[in-house]
């Protein structure tokens, strides 16, 4: 099954992609009411929905495929922590605390761009991709969900684009924090959910999903590389995600950047150069993931925002000054 959500002579639907068609959740459903009521419950709506007519995919301008509850992104590929650690922090290495746990950041689920939508990044003189998989959570999600249940909460997978501006990463991350307005501009899904078990068919024996992913820039391929390349698979991610903490219906969690070209700074850390050159105004990058769909966006003009004013050195004062006397 394909879960889509999109406009179409003016109005907002939600459905089911059905071999060329978009059909319409019955009576008035939600993609977030779906995802809640789980895999079997889609099934049963599916059923319900294949005879109608709906209109041609070709016909409709895709939507993200759903307004996430939270937006989680692993970095879960050595070959990646190990080509751009070089280009953001200037020593590539990876560090033996990547190996003892899968990690992740929260990133931005209010500035979600649509298949097609044009990016408008911040100014940045080392704009970038970021190549991923992304798996949605349906049904009752929970806590401290061991692999197994964190498997059987996974309703569905989309494309992820991760966009990074380099420049505002690298001096970020010098403050320990990890990325946060060097990632937050925005973060491409789609073209739709595919249900986990339309996949289960690329699932190897450790249980990694071998599907290949490609990313190209204005038609020439950049990178690509097998999700299974990943050092955790998929259900051992949300398992971390719901230790001591909780995932529910919606939660997006992404795979981290695939290696071999998954973005461009970890080509920039292998080769000591800008080598191929920062996204700019104009470039259409494309990422096709087998199995799941093909996630495309055009970057756009740089949006300059207001200046940011330097800390202010203080006193450090411990005390407030008397009423009527002045600090210092």
């Amino acid at each position: 099954m394909r879960l889509a959500r999109w406009t179409h002579d003016g109005a907002t639907r939600e459905g089911f992609v059905i071999d060329d068609r978009v059909v319409p959740f019955p009576d008035g459903v939600t993609t977030a009411s779906v995802l809640a009521g789980g895999l079997d419950a889609a099934r049963v709506l599916h059923e319900r929905a294949s005879g109608e007519g709906g209109a041609a995919l070709a016909d409709v301008t895709l939507l993200a495929p759903l307004v996430p509850a939270s937006i989680r992104d692993f970095v879960a590929f050595e070959e990646h922590v190990e080509g751009v650690s070089a280009s953001v922090d200037g020593k590539s290495e990876v560090v033996p605390e990547w190996y003892q746990a899968p990690t992740f950041y929260f990133t931005n689920p209010h500035t979600v761009l649509a298949p097609g939508e044009t990016l408008r990044p911040p100014v940045s003189e080392r704009l970038d991709f970021e190549l991923e998989l992304a798996a949605v959570i349906g049904g009752a999600g929970g806590s401290n969900l061991n692999a197994s249940a964190a498997g059987d909460a996974i309703f569905g997978y989309t494309v992820m684009n991760d966009w990074s501006a380099r420049d505002l990463q690298s001096r970020e991350m010098k403050v320990r924090l990890g990325p946060s307005k060097g990632k937050d501009f925005g973060t491409s899904l789609g073209p739709w959910i595919v249900t986990a078990d339309e996949l289960e068919q690329y699932v190897d024996g450790e249980g990694f999903l071998a599907v290949r992913a490609e990313v190209s820039v204005n038609g020439t391929v950049i990178g690509h590389d097998l999700v299974s390349n990943m050092g955790w698979p998929f259900p051992e991610l949300v398992a971390y995600a719901s230790r001591n903490s909780r995932v529910v219906a919606g939660d997006v969690l992404g795979s981290g950047t695939t290696g071999n070209g998954g973005c461009l700074a970890e080509l920039w850390g292998r080769r000591g150069a800008l080598d191929p050159a920062p996204l700019r105004e104009g470039d259409v990058v494309t990422m096709v993931v087998e199995g799941v769909g093909t996630l495309e966006n055009t970057v756009g003009a740089s949006v300059p925002a207001p200046a940011v004013a330097a800390a202010r050195q203080r006193p450090r004062l411990r005390e407030r000054s008397r009423v009527g006397e002045p600090l210092g």
